[in-house]
């Protein structure tokens, strides 16, 4: 019981992977299987994985859609209980897994939760610790932005089974589209401890991922399109102050 399938989507990563690698071997709870899924990376990739080939359950190297055809692969290769989505360039504590099987241990009616999710320390390229971010999910919050934190978060199996698999029409917000499915019928805990590291940046700090979280809320969600074009006018213009701060040598992280 509790076993936690942890599935990451790989691609040209190389230079990134062997961390994230390293912060699952070294988990205290031992119940888990990794399943990489490549997207048929060119670099050091692959050599990576083949060098901790025993700790990876099951791993391929081919062409694919995107992030979310990836993981709906590792999804359809995964028999744990609970599904974990990791970014290569993640890092899982080292009490991570343990922590999240003794909550669910004490959580009342755990068997009836969907998702489980904690928080996570965003860091810069030196490794220097941002900030500290994710909240517990809240309808009909959630609705209007993405209010947990989704790398490390735990996916009960049958969410999947009930919902679907992502919508890989979304390149950047399909993990939020998914959750936005059940609605105020997505029974979710929260656990207020940092389980994972993740570098700060990407594809979903940006405009384009701001334009897909509107997609996803107002037609997933049934968000009012003028509530969620004042939340995407709002979020877009904190995000160019923000960029423009950082040109100036001065990181800061404004709440939606």
């Amino acid at each position: 019981m509790n076993k936690i399938s942890i599935i990451t989507a790989t691609y040209n990563a190389g230079s990134l992977l062997e961390g994230l690698i390293l912060s699952i071997i070294q988990q205290k709870y031992k119940n888990y299987e990794f399943v990489i899924i490549d997207g048929g990376s060119t670099d050091s990739t692959i050599e990576v994985i083949k060098k901790y080939e025993n700790y990876v359950s099951f791993w391929v190297s081919e062409p694919d859609q995107g992030i979310y055809d990836a993981w709906n692969k590792g999804v359809a290769k995964s028999t744990g209980d609970w599904l974990m989505f990791l970014g290569a360039d993640d890092m899982l504590l080292p009490d991570a897994l343990d922590n999240y099987v003794q909550f669910l241990e004490k959580y009342p009616d755990s068997d009836s939760l969907l998702l489980l999710s904690s928080k996570r320390e965003m860091i810069d390229t030196n490794g220097k610790s941002i900030r500290k971010t994710g909240y517990a999910w809240e309808w009909p919050l959630f609705r209007k932005f993405m209010t947990i934190s989704h790398p490390g978060a735990l996916h009960a199996q049958k969410l999947f089974r009930q919902y679907g698999s992502y919508n890989t029409a979304f390149k950047i917000c399909g993990d939020y589209e998914l959750l936005l499915r059940p609605r105020e019928k997505l029974k979710a805990a929260f656990m207020d401890i940092v389980t994972v590291k993740m570098s700060e940046g990407g594809a979903s700090d940006s405009i384009s991922a701001v334009l897909e979280y509107y997609k996803a809320s107002t037609t997933t969600g049934g968000n009012s399109l003028i509530k969620a074009g004042y939340s995407a006018i709002l979020t877009i213009s904190k995000f160019i102050f923000k960029k423009s701060l950082r040109k100036l040598g001065i990181n800061v992280y404004l709440q939606k």
